[in-house]
């Protein structure tokens, strides 16, 4: 059965760190493209960064001096590396798998075909 756990949220003082976990199980992980979104109460899921199946990665704009993604093919595992956290950065963050490799990108939702339940960050001022 095919499943994504994201683990590693909580409540964080602004300007701290933190480090988001997702485990994939029932795939073939090394064959995955994987991603990192997040969605605030009323926005839609937005994109924060992507590592293909090869470790090209991608990150958003308002992320990419703050978050680092990583993949650890050994323990069918991706993270998110969390600097200087922000009050916006508070949300959901979602962790997505997608089938490769092919074309279509990283940056949108609609691209992954499995998905974690999610886990809340919440950036305190």
């Amino acid at each position: 059965q095919v499943q994504l756990v994201e683990s590693g949220g909580g409540l964080v003082e602004a300007g701290g760190s933190l480090t988001l976990s997702c485990a994939f199980s029932g795939v073939d992980f090394n064959n995955y493209n994987m991603g990192w979104f997040r969605q605030a109460p009323g926005l839609e899921r937005e994109f924060v960064a992507g590592i293909q199946w090869h470790s090209q990665r991608y990150s958003g704009n308002f992320a990419n001096d703050r978050f680092t993604i990583d993949r650890d093919n050994a323990k069918n595992t991706v993270t998110l590396r969390m600097n200087n956290l922000k009050g916006g950065d508070t949300a959901v963050y979602y962790c997505g798998g997608k089938g490769g490799p092919r074309g279509g990108g990283l940056y949108t939702a609609r691209e992954y075909d499995y998905w974690g339940q999610g886990t809340q960050v919440t950036v305190s001022s």
